[in-house]
């Protein structure tokens, strides 16, 4: 079902993978089951994996959510364990490095982030965390991106604060 799912995707989306061959997909991902795990767990949250190209130094098929908003079943997450164990209370239920981590999938950097906003448009309601630098990180932050008034901004925010509206998206490496 899900292989079906990423083929429907696939063949429905070229704009995201040109000149990529999905019988090449499918033969890596069988050759790498573990992945499939990854992907659905991509798919169930509500992320829409699709692949968005090839990483030729290694040599990898590159699959990012491109669901048209943050995954509704990754949101509310504060940046990391470190800001989640720094609240107090209403705490929310994880954070979106530690999710990542579970899924085995990588929050997109900033330059991941404009590359997808390059593909379609996306996150006009809602926002996505991103891979944040240490020396932001340090000083108790982190960042995020969003489109709005056809532009993608990247932001910065307290990394233990969460929003009904802000989850992360990920990149899988096949």
């Amino acid at each position: 079902m899900l292989l079906a799912t990423l083929q429907d995707r696939f063949l429905e989306n070229p704009q995201h993978h040109k000149n990529l061959e999905w019988t090449a997909i499918k033969a890596r991902l069988a050759a790498q089951p573990e992945k499939l795990w990854s992907l659905f767990q991509m798919e169930n949250t509500g992320g829409q994996p699709d692949v968005v190209g090839f990483d030729q130094d290694k040599n990898a098929y590159l699959f990012f959510d491109c669901a048209q908003e943050s995954p509704d079943g990754r949101r509310s997450l504060c940046y990391d364990q470190a800001a989640l164990d720094s609240r107090k209370k209403n705490k929310p239920t994880g954070s979106a490095l530690g999710m990542a981590t579970e899924m085995g999938i990588e929050v997109l950097t900033e330059a991941q982030y404009y590359d997808l906003q390059q593909l379609g448009v996306f996150d006009t309601a809602t926002s996505s965390w991103l891979q944040t630098p240490s020396d932001v990180r340090e000083r108790g932050g982190a960042i995020f991106g969003d489109r709005r008034y056809d532009r993608v901004f990247i932001y910065h925010n307290g990394a233990e604060s969460y929003y009904g509206a802000r989850g992360f998206r990920g990149l899988l490496r096949v």
